[in-house]
């Protein structure tokens, strides 16, 4: 399988244009993401509309390899990339999923997956197929979370013109990423109980500072209050960490971080990889 990064993200779906955006969003249409489906029976969902759509649910979970894994015979750990690969190829049409490598890097897991689809229950369905091989079989999920896509609530075109210029115009242009961040943010009552206008002065002042780090860190939101115990997911791909952890300080810097009773716990960090790769990477062999 092939490298999976996106070579370009929306600028209506950045962390830094939205993380804080849904209070008052309203739902995403049902017609353009239906529209975004396979065209025929069968084909598999189109990977750039997926990520460039609302209304898309997002699934990240975290895995750690079970000891006994190992105990297993060599030739058992090197089938468990067919059967993946086969689970991947079962639920082509209703899903697209990414996998990255984390052993190395954290101690709470090997591996995560994010799983994109514009039915959760398509990803459900996914993850479930894929717990049952022999890989998913020998994986204690360690963290497991769910969110959906929405348009921009704050730095739009009618709400603050010249901060949406700005995140028009600025794309990502460096090498392709080789890292992923996947970091959940809760906000606390405060936040919420603030008025629309406070919410948006709060996120131009957000925005503004993370303008000159859009070309090298791509970005995207998953909005998740209701949906789980955090109010966003935020992921992140780049190339360059330490343009990442300047992002990262940034964002930390500005008044709307006072509003968070969550930021990480975890914050996982993976190489973007393939399947095939991370799956033979963690069973040893070759």
């Amino acid at each position: 399988m092939s490298m999976h990064y996106t070579t370009t993200f929306l600028a209506s779906l950045t962390f830094a244009a939205g993380a804080c955006a849904q209070a008052t969003a309203p739902a995403a249409p049902a017609q353009p993401a239906a529209a975004m489906r396979a065209a025929a029976p069968g084909a598999p969902v189109d990977r750039a509309k997926i990520l460039a759509a609302p209304g898309v649910f997002g699934a990240f979970s975290t895995y750690k390899i079970r000891a006994d894994y190992y105990r297993l015979a060599s030739a058992e750990r090197r089938g468990a990339a067919e059967e993946v690969a086969a689970v991947l190829e079962k639920h082509k049409d209703k899903v697209i999923a990414d996998v990255y490598l984390t052993r190395g890097f954290e101690a709470q897991s090997d591996y995560f997956i994010r799983v994109h689809g514009y039915d959760m229950a398509a990803v459900q369905s996914f993850l479930v197929d894929f717990r049952a091989t022999r890989f998913g079989v020998h994986s204690e999920v360690t963290e497991s979370l769910v969110g959906m896509t929405k348009p921009l609530n704050y730095i739009t075109k009618e709400k603050s013109p010249d901060l949406n210029a700005g995140l028009t115009a600025s794309t990502y242009n460096a090498d392709p990423p080789r890292f992923a961040f996947m970091i959940p943010v809760k906000k606390n009552a405060d936040w919420w109980n603030q008025s629309d206008a406070q919410r948006l002065k709060d996120m131009e002042l957000h925005t503004l500072p993370t303008l000159v780090n859009l070309v090298n860190v791509k970005r995207k939101l998953y909005h998740s209050t209701g949906l789980d115990d955090t109010d966003f997911i935020t992921y992140f791909e780049t190339n360059d960490l330490g343009a990442f952890n300047n992002l990262m300080l940034a964002l930390a810097k500005v008044p709307e971080n006072k509003f968070h009773v969550r930021w990480g716990s975890p914050t996982v960090m993976g190489t973007i990889q393939s399947f095939d790769t991370v799956v033979k990477t963690l069973s040893l062999v070759n």
